[in-house]
C-alpha cells in the first residue's frame, strides 16, 4: 500500500478507544492475468476471508448494494453494533468485490457511495467514518 494510506488508516484507527479497536487484516490476493479463473480465484480468496470470522461475529459486507448511512445514522449503528456485544467484522472485496458467499454470510451490507473507489481508500475511508461515528456517539468534538 502506498505510504498515505496506512498514514491516513493508522491515524484514524490510533485515535479509536480501547472499546473500539481497528484490526486491519489483509489478505493478499491471488495474481490477475488474462484468462483468469476469477471464479475460482474469488472463491478462494473468500475462504481465506471467512477463515478469521468466528460464528459469533457480526460480519458487515461492503458492497455498492448495501444501505449508504449519513453519518448520524452510521453512529446510530454503530450504538446499536457496540450494545450487540460481539465483534464487528467488516467485509471489503478485491478488485471484483465480494462473492454470494461472503454477501450471505454478512448480517448487514454497507454502501459507502454509489461511486467505485478503490480498495485502498476504502480503508481510510472507513477508518475515518468509525472514527467520526464514535466521536458523535462519545460527544467528542471532532465531528464538529
Amino acid at each position: 500500500m502506498p505510504t498515505w494510506i496506512e498514514t491516513g488508516y493508522h491515524e484514524y484507527a490510533k485515535r479509536l478507544p480501547v472499546t473500539l479497536q481497528l484490526e486491519l487484516i489483509e489478505l493478499s490476493l491471488n495474481k490477475r492475468y488474462k484468462n483468469a479463473d476469477l471464479t475460482r480465484m474469488i472463491a478462494d480468496e473468500t475462504k481465506q476471508m471467512l477463515s478469521h470470522i468466528q460464528p459469533q461475529d457480526h460480519v458487515i459486507a461492503l458492497d455498492v448494494k448495501g444501505k449508504s448511512w449519513n453519518t448520524e445514522e452510521l453512529a446510530e449503528q454503530l450504538k446499536v453494533w457496540l450494545n450487540n456485544g460481539n465483534n464487528i467484522c467488516l467485509l471489503i472485496g478485491g478488485p471484483e468485490g465480494l462473492n454470494q458467499e461472503s454477501l450471505t454470510r454478512a448480517k448487514e451490507k454497507w454502501s459507502l457511495s454509489n461511486l467505485t473507489l478503490p480498495h485502498p481508500l476504502v480503508r481510510v475511508v472507513v477508518a475515518e467514518q468509525l472514527y467520526r461515528a464514535w466521536s458523535i456517539v462519545s460527544n467528542h468534538p471532532y465531528h464538529r
